[in-house]
């Protein structure tokens, strides 16, 4: 899951480079052949795009090097933590449901992903099948009973808590 991410993100890293040093170049050279620069608005529009970019790969590079370092043999295998997948019921309502917690670069909300870091996943993270976990929302307390677990390291061998 993390190399997937590392790699969607690097893919950008690397158009985002393009852009910066062969891209932009051309177009700042070709506006500022137009000659004003004063009110030329394609000069403008490059150099702020130039800018967006320039930010753009600085936090792109600060997430890379910031998922290089997590080190997943740390992450429980008992336990709920970055990867699990999760079966809940929901002590209110008795519905069940299936998340996936994963880092936020990588959600998708149509795939029950919630990030590590959001109120539900904080909730969720170092409980163990049987155990309730309460997530302060928004729109109040949830409480939700473990009821399967699928840690990283499971999934890895195909194993499923019960």
């Amino acid at each position: 899951m993390i190399e997937e991410v590392m790699q969607k993100l690097q893919a950008e890293v690397e158009t985002l480079h393009h852009e910066l040093n062969v891209t932009l170049p051309a177009a700042l050279e070709k506006a500022i052949a137009m000659g004003d620069l004063k009110e030329n608005g394609d000069y403008h529009a490059a150099l702020e795009r130039q800018r967006f970019v320039q930010a753009r790969l600085a936090h792109l590079t600060s997430r890379l090097t910031k998922l290089s370092q997590i080190d997943t043999s740390k992450i429980p295998a008992d336990r709920v933590g970055l990867g699990s997948k999760v079966l809940v019921r929901d002590m209110d309502t008795k519905e069940e449901e299936t998340f996936e917690l994963v880092i936020s670069d990588s959600m998708d909300l149509d795939l029950g992903h919630i990030s590590v870091a959001s109120p539900l996943g904080s909730a969720l993270v170092e409980k163990k099948v049987g155990q309730i976990a309460q997530a302060r929302l928004p729109f109040g307390t949830r409480k939700l009973k473990i009821l399967k677990l699928q840690t990283l390291h499971d999934l890895a061998a195909g194993d499923l808590q019960q």
